[in-house]
This record gives structure tokens, C-alpha cells and sequence, in this order.
């Protein structure tokens, strides 16, 4: 079984998944439009372009996106809250790479630095509105 995060944004999906795929060294499998959804599919014109499907692969992991219309999702334009997609890794050069990759335009909330249970941890927005946790396994140091 693979438990997959499925992401929404208000017409940033394909730009959000790009810089993830190069953030994380990941490669988007799939990545279709409305404007592609068949001829019995209404879609507004400014939205053809958005993407009711992305997937990207990193490693054996993935992610899934897709833009949202506020019509189908009422709190598409609120700020996204009660989750937190996490990144975990034995590398704190890695960790740290994608924490300062990933808040770069938005926000800190917890800055990459050693805790009480990890020798690098850190959360953050990204600049879509994402909230991330990056964690880096290991014993703490002293």
C-alpha cells in the first residue's frame, strides 16, 4: 500500500509541482489540463490551462495536485491547515537543502536547527501556500 498527499491549488498546480520535482529530484509522470477533459466537460476558458491531474514521482514516494475552482472547493482561497507534508531523511545536508529550497518566498515556522529528537528539523509554507516538515533521522547532538 502507498499512502499519497493530494494537493490543491487555485491555478499554480503545474508551477507548484515543477519546482517540486526539482526540489526533491522528483519527475512528473502525468499532468493533464481541464482543456483535455473531453468534450462533455464545461470549463471556463481561463481555466483550460489548470490542471485537474499532476502526479509526481520521487523515488518509490509521490505526490498528486490539481487546481481547484472555489465553486468545487469553498476554502481553496484559505490558507491550508491541519496537515503537513513531511520529508524525512538520514542526510542533513539533504534536509537542510530542501527546508531553505522550500521556504525560500514564504514562510518559516520553525527554523532547520537541531531539537531534542533530531540533529535537523524544520517547518515551513512554501510560497504556494504549502506546509512542509523537514526532519533528518538520527541521534541528536549534544
Amino acid at each position: 500500500m502507498k499512502i499519497v498527499t493530494s494537493l490543491s491549488f487555485r491555478g499554480q498546480c503545474r508551477e507548484a509541482f515543477e519546482f517540486y520535482a526539482d526540489v526533491l529530484g522528483g519527475k512528473i509522470t502525468a499532468a493533464m489540463p481541464y482543456g483535455e477533459g473531453g468534450p462533455d466537460m464545461p470549463v471556463k476558458p481561463e481555466m483550460r490551462d489548470w490542471l485537474m491531474h499532476c502526479w509526481l514521482e520521487v523515488g518509490d514516494q509521490a505526490l498528486m495536485g490539481a487546481d481547484m475552482d472555489i465553486e468545487w472547493a469553498p476554502n481553496i482561497d484559505k490558507p491550508k491547515n491541519g496537515f503537513d507534508v513531511t520529508l524525512h531523511s538520514d542526510d542533513i545536508d539533504q534536509a537542510r537543502g530542501w527546508f531553505d529550497a522550500l521556504s525560500r518566498g514564504g514562510k518559516v515556522v520553525m527554523p532547520f536547527e537541531p531539537t531534542f529528537w533530531s540533529p535537523g528539523f524544520g517547518s515551513c509554507i512554501d510560497r504556494f501556500g504549502v506546509p512542509w516538515m523537514v526532519n533528518t533521522g538520527g541521534e541528536p547532538e549534544d
